[in-house]
Protein backbone atom coordinates (compact mmCIF):
# COMPACT_ATOMS: atom_id res chain seq x y z
CA UNK A 1 0.00 0.00 0.00
CA UNK A 2 1.29 3.44 -0.97
CA UNK A 3 1.27 6.23 1.63
CA UNK A 4 2.74 9.73 1.69
CA UNK A 5 4.51 11.33 4.66
CA UNK A 6 5.16 15.06 4.70
CA UNK A 7 7.61 16.42 7.27
CA UNK A 8 7.28 20.16 7.94
CA UNK A 9 10.55 20.28 9.92
CA UNK A 10 12.49 18.49 7.15
CA UNK A 11 10.54 20.08 4.25
CA UNK A 12 10.21 16.66 2.61
CA UNK A 13 7.53 14.42 1.13
CA UNK A 14 8.28 10.71 1.29
CA UNK A 15 6.53 8.06 -0.78
CA UNK A 16 6.29 4.77 1.13
CA UNK A 17 5.30 1.40 -0.22
CA UNK A 18 4.30 -0.97 2.60
CA UNK A 19 6.21 1.26 5.02
CA UNK A 20 9.44 1.36 2.99
CA UNK A 21 10.58 4.72 1.59
CA UNK A 22 10.63 4.63 -2.22
CA UNK A 23 11.18 8.34 -2.98
CA UNK A 24 11.92 11.49 -1.02
CA UNK A 25 11.09 14.89 -2.52
CA UNK A 26 11.88 18.40 -1.28
CA UNK A 27 8.79 20.53 -0.66
CA UNK A 28 7.78 23.96 0.56
CA UNK A 29 5.09 24.25 3.22
CA UNK A 30 3.43 27.40 4.56
CA UNK A 31 5.43 30.50 5.36
CA UNK A 32 2.96 31.07 8.26
CA UNK A 33 3.65 27.69 9.90
CA UNK A 34 1.14 24.97 10.71
CA UNK A 35 -2.55 25.19 11.54
CA UNK A 36 -6.03 24.45 10.27
CA UNK A 37 -7.74 27.79 10.85
CA UNK A 38 -9.73 29.18 7.92
CA UNK A 39 -7.83 32.07 6.30
CA UNK A 40 -4.64 31.38 8.27
CA UNK A 41 -2.49 30.57 5.22
CA UNK A 42 -1.00 27.75 7.32
CA UNK A 43 -0.34 24.11 6.40
CA UNK A 44 -2.65 21.72 8.26
CA UNK A 45 -1.20 18.66 10.01
CA UNK A 46 -2.61 15.22 10.68
CA UNK A 47 -4.18 12.57 8.47
CA UNK A 48 -5.48 13.23 4.96
CA UNK A 49 -6.36 11.47 1.74
CA UNK A 50 -5.85 12.58 -1.83
CA UNK A 51 -9.46 13.47 -2.61
CA UNK A 52 -9.02 14.49 -6.24
CA UNK A 53 -6.31 14.62 -8.89
CA UNK A 54 -6.27 17.36 -11.53
CA UNK A 55 -4.04 18.02 -14.53
CA UNK A 56 -3.63 14.59 -16.07
CA UNK A 57 -1.82 14.96 -19.37
CA UNK A 58 -1.24 18.71 -19.00
CA UNK A 59 2.12 20.09 -20.12
CA UNK A 60 4.67 20.83 -17.43
CA UNK A 61 4.24 24.42 -16.11
CA UNK A 62 0.54 24.59 -17.04
CA UNK A 63 -1.13 27.19 -14.81
CA UNK A 64 -4.34 26.19 -13.03
CA UNK A 65 -6.98 28.49 -11.54
CA UNK A 66 -9.91 26.77 -9.89
CA UNK A 67 -8.35 23.49 -11.07
CA UNK A 68 -8.83 24.53 -14.72
CA UNK A 69 -5.87 25.02 -17.07
CA UNK A 70 -5.64 28.72 -17.97
CA UNK A 71 -2.19 29.14 -19.47
CA UNK A 72 1.48 28.32 -19.36
CA UNK A 73 4.22 29.64 -17.07
CA UNK A 74 7.71 29.98 -18.52
CA UNK A 75 10.56 29.11 -16.13
CA UNK A 76 12.59 32.21 -15.44
CA UNK A 77 9.53 34.44 -15.93
CA UNK A 78 9.32 36.67 -12.87
CA UNK A 79 5.93 36.42 -11.23
CA UNK A 80 5.26 37.14 -7.56
CA UNK A 81 1.89 35.38 -7.72
CA UNK A 82 1.60 31.96 -6.08
CA UNK A 83 0.81 29.99 -9.24
CA UNK A 84 -0.54 26.45 -9.08
CA UNK A 85 1.27 24.61 -11.86
CA UNK A 86 1.67 21.22 -13.56
CA UNK A 87 -0.50 18.97 -11.32
CA UNK A 88 -2.87 19.18 -8.35
CA UNK A 89 -3.41 16.59 -5.62
CA UNK A 90 -6.33 17.98 -3.55
CA UNK A 91 -6.18 16.96 0.10
CA UNK A 92 -9.13 16.12 2.34
CA UNK A 93 -8.60 16.09 6.12
CA UNK A 94 -9.54 12.93 7.99
CA UNK A 95 -9.22 14.32 11.54
CA UNK A 96 -11.68 16.53 13.41
CA UNK A 97 -9.24 19.46 13.58
CA UNK A 98 -8.32 19.35 9.86
CA UNK A 99 -11.72 18.46 8.41
CA UNK A 100 -11.88 21.88 6.68
CA UNK A 101 -8.79 21.14 4.55
CA UNK A 102 -10.64 20.46 1.30
CA UNK A 103 -12.78 23.58 1.77
CA UNK A 104 -9.52 25.54 2.30
CA UNK A 105 -8.27 24.27 -1.09
CA UNK A 106 -5.09 22.76 0.33
CA UNK A 107 -3.20 21.01 -2.46
CA UNK A 108 0.06 19.33 -3.26
CA UNK A 109 1.02 21.15 -6.47
CA UNK A 110 3.76 22.45 -8.72
CA UNK A 111 4.94 26.04 -8.39
CA UNK A 112 6.52 28.98 -10.16
CA UNK A 113 8.66 29.44 -7.00
CA UNK A 114 10.86 26.36 -7.41
CA UNK A 115 13.79 28.36 -6.02
CA UNK A 116 12.00 28.45 -2.63
CA UNK A 117 11.56 24.65 -2.41
CA UNK A 118 13.19 23.35 0.77
CA UNK A 119 12.01 26.34 2.80
CA UNK A 120 8.57 27.28 4.16
CA UNK A 121 7.21 29.75 1.62
CA UNK A 122 3.72 28.68 0.49
CA UNK A 123 0.28 30.05 1.37
CA UNK A 124 -0.73 26.76 3.03
CA UNK A 125 -0.29 24.20 0.26
CA UNK A 126 2.55 21.77 -0.23
CA UNK A 127 4.58 23.04 -3.18
CA UNK A 128 6.85 20.75 -5.19
CA UNK A 129 9.19 21.05 -8.14
CA UNK A 130 7.09 20.71 -11.29
CA UNK A 131 8.82 17.58 -12.56
CA UNK A 132 8.54 15.98 -9.10
CA UNK A 133 4.80 16.64 -8.75
CA UNK A 134 4.19 15.14 -12.20
CA UNK A 135 6.11 12.01 -11.17
CA UNK A 136 4.23 11.82 -7.86
CA UNK A 137 0.88 12.35 -9.63
CA UNK A 138 1.56 9.38 -11.92
CA UNK A 139 2.38 7.11 -8.97
CA UNK A 140 -0.49 7.78 -6.55
CA UNK A 141 -4.25 7.33 -6.73
CA UNK A 142 -7.21 9.12 -5.22
CA UNK A 143 -7.72 7.97 -1.61
CA UNK A 144 -3.96 7.54 -1.05
CA UNK A 145 -3.33 8.28 2.66
CA UNK A 146 -1.19 11.33 3.45
CA UNK A 147 0.28 12.18 6.87
CA UNK A 148 1.58 15.71 7.51
CA UNK A 149 3.62 16.12 10.69
CA UNK A 150 5.76 18.79 12.32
Amino acid sequence: MTTLEVSISEQTLKVLENGVVQHCYSISSAKNGVGSEEGSLKTPTGNFIIAEKHGHGAKIHTIFKGRVAVGQWSPGELCDDDLVTSRILWLDGQDTDNSNTKARYIYIHGTNHEDKIGNPHSCGCIRMHNQDVIELFENVTENTPVRISH
